[in-house]
């Protein structure tokens, strides 16, 4: 095995790096990192980092630094500001195509679970990107981590394709659902009330998806088809509401150390050329996508990028699963928001969009749910999605929307 030297002996300036993200991502790589930042000078990285995941800016290490991202994180704003972050605003899907079709980087740095008897490295339970990435790469360095689940059926690597292998013994990155507050509650219960026998799930990170699937358990046949798993899929299994005969997929599961570890038992993980490709999903009978947004306007377009004017997040998979989902024979795209934001203040349904660019265009909404209800955008003509939209507004901003609307109306 190698020691942390051999690691800081692979920078170079010039250099490109892929550093795994999502719950994969090497913390010790930090560490390293942290005590020799000079072996970040003119060296670019790259990767499938998760705002609310992934949170450590490498470029703060070293002015001198670059990384490109495909979601916009908090923790990288001040890199962004300084120039030394950039932003490639592409969904999932087209992720994958620049990660198989880029020039492949000089180095790609992941973590995986210990060999097996055949000599195989697990991905463990995030296989986003790094099985496209691994072969492509001209150098390897891989953290072998004993407390990193190893799946059951998921990609692995052979541990005579590292270059550099690294024992370590630190902690994955893990998380919990947060509180579920009475607006989320509420849009939890009308998603529920939407999901039949035999769905296949997908759903993003957030308090009305995951409360949603929390309201499941008396279903019957339930699949498992997303980019992303939380706590609720257990709860769901132990509840019998999974089909036992389906094979359940997804490329990443986040939440506490038992939860990962069940997953990678239990769940198949596969790459985002499977998880998100369009022809696959759309094939998926069934297909239920559950995602939030930030606002969406009357016309059904929604916003899940920007917040006054800034991007605080990304695509990810939401428009692919939702594309996908208008496309399923029986499936169904819904976006969820709460109605306000602000204490109150701020209406989450708007006249129009006031941000930079449209997210999911209003071909690919069918279902707007807030606290107040279901908008079925489904056929509908302008007016009618206009008045279902504002139908499920807080009661104190629907005369103004309709005010609004009535004056774009007018200037059609």
């Amino acid at each position: 095995m190698s020691s942390p030297d051999s690691v800081l002996a692979e920078f170079r300036p010039g250099l490109t790096a892929y550093v795994q993200g999502g719950i994969a991502e090497p913390l010790d790589l930090r560490d390293i990192l942290q005590a020799a930042p000079e072996a970040l000078t003119d060296v670019r990285l790259i990767g499938g980092l998760i705002p609310g995941i992934n949170t450590f800016d490498y470029t703060a290490l070293n002015e001198r630094a670059r990384q490109t991202v495909f979601m916009m994180n908090p923790a990288f704003r001040a890199g962004f500001d300084a120039g030394r972050v950039t932003l490639r605003p592409l969904p999932y899907s087209q992720t994958v195509h620049a990660f198989i079709h880029d020039a492949p980087p000089d180095l790609a740095i992941v973590q995986v679970a210990p060999p097996d008897e055949e000599g195989r490295c697990s991905l463990g339970p995030c296989t986003d990107f790094a099985p496209l990435i691994w072969g492509r790469a001209k150098r390897r360095i891989a953290f072998i981590n004993p407390n990193y689940p190893a799946t059951r059926r998921g990609p692995s690597v052979a541990l005579a394709s590292i270059d550099v292998a690294v024992e370590t013994d630190h902690p994955y990155i893990t998380g919990e659902d947060g509180p579920v507050n009475a607006e989320q509650a509420a849009i939890a219960d009308h998603i529920a009330r939407l999901i039949p026998d035999g769905a296949a799930l997908q759903s993003g990170i957030g308090g009305a998806p995951a409360a949603a699937l929390a309201r499941l358990a008396n279903r019957k046949g339930l699949r498992i088809r997303s980019g992303l798993l939380t706590q609720g899929y257990r709860d769901l299994y132990e509840a019998g509401a999974l089909a036992a005969d389906a094979e359940h997929i997804t490329g990443m599961a986040y939440g506490s150390v038992a939860f990962t570890r069940w997953a990678a038992e239990t769940i198949s993980f596969a790459d985002s050329t499977v998880t998100h490709g369009a022809a696959g999903l759309a094939a998926t009978d069934g297909l239920h996508a559950i995602n939030s947004a930030l606002e969406v306007d009357l016309f059904g377009q929604a916003n899940i990028e920007w917040r006054g004017g800034k991007a605080v997040s990304g695509l990810g998979g939401a428009p692919d699963f939702a594309g996908a989902a208008r496309r399923s024979k029986g499936g169904r795209a819904i976006l969820a928001l709460a109605a306000t934001a602000g204490g109150g203040k701020i209406s989450r349904i708007v006249a129009r969009l006031e941000a930079p660019t449209v997210s999911i265009p209003r071909n690919d909404t069918d279902l707007v749910i807030t606290e107040h209800g279901v908008a079925d955008l489904r056929g509908t003509s302008l007016d009618q999605r206009a008045e279902a939209l504002i139908a499920v507004a807080a009661p104190a901003f629907r005369a103004e929307l309709a005010a609004a609307w009535e004056a774009t109306r007018r200037a059609m």
